[in-house]
C-alpha cells in the first residue's frame, strides 16, 4: 500500500483551481456510442432460443446430481463439463420476493399505480436453490408469501423474441 502511495505522488500531477481558470484543464462535450454487443455463449444461448418456443432448459451434472437453472456447460460444484440438457417445467414456487416502489427503468411508481413484484422463482425439475428472477403478477402484494405455488405466463408465441421477457410474469396456481 505504501509503495503505491508513493508511486501515485510521484507520477500524478496535482491540479489546482489556477490549472482550471488558465484552460490547462478542459473537458469535452460528447455523447458517447454505448452500443455493445454481449455474446450469449452455449448455455445461455440455448436457454433463450428455448424460451422462444416456449420451453425452459437447464443443464444436468451427474457427477453432482444436480439439475442447474440458469443452465450451464460446466458444474461449479465439481469442475466438470455438465451432461445433459433436461427441459424443466414452468412452474414453480416463490423462494424470496419484494414489493418495490420503483420500476425497471428506476422510476418512481406514483400513488395508485401498482406496484412491482420481483421474486426469485425455483422452477420445477431444477434443484432446490436453483431459481430465476421475474415478476408476479395477478396476485395482489399483500398476498404473496415464500412457497407461493406459481406458473410462467408466455407471450404469445409471435411476439416472442428469444429472452427471458418471453415470459410475461408468473402468477399464483
Amino acid at each position: 500500500m505504501e509503495i503505491t502511495a508513493r508511486l501515485i505522488e510521484k507520477t500524478a500531477t496535482p491540479l489546482s483551481h489556477k490549472d482550471f481558470v488558465q484552460g490547462k484543464v478542459f473537458t469535452v462535450d460528447c455523447e458517447p456510442d454505448l452500443r455493445y454487443a454481449w455474446d450469449d455463449g452455449v448455455a445461455i444461448g440455448r436457454y433463450l432460443k428455448e424460451l422462444k418456443q416456449g420451453r425452459i432448459m437447464a443443464r444436468r451434472c451427474r457427477e453432482c446430481d444436480r439439475i442447474m437453472l440458469p443452465p450451464r456447460m460446466f458444474c461449479e460444484r465439481c469442475w466438470r463439463i455438465t451432461d445433459e440438457w433436461v427441459q424443466v417445467e414452468d412452474t414453480g414456487t416463490v423462494n424470496t420476493f419484494a414489493i418495490s416502489h420503483v420500476d425497471w427503468t428506476a422510476g418512481r411508481i406514483h400513488k395508485g399505480q401498482r406496484f412491482y413484484t420481483p421474486a426469485v422463482i425455483e422452477i420445477d425439475g431444477a434443484s432446490a436453490g436453483m431459481g430465476i428472477l421475474h415478476l408476479l403478477d395477478e396476485v395482489a402484494p399483500e398476498k404473496i408469501f415464500v412457497g407461493m405455488r406459481v406458473k410462467a405466463v408466455w407471450r404469445p408465441e409471435a411476439e416472442r423474441v428469444g429472452a427471458i421477457t418471453d415470459i410475461k410474469y408468473f402468477k399464483p396456481v
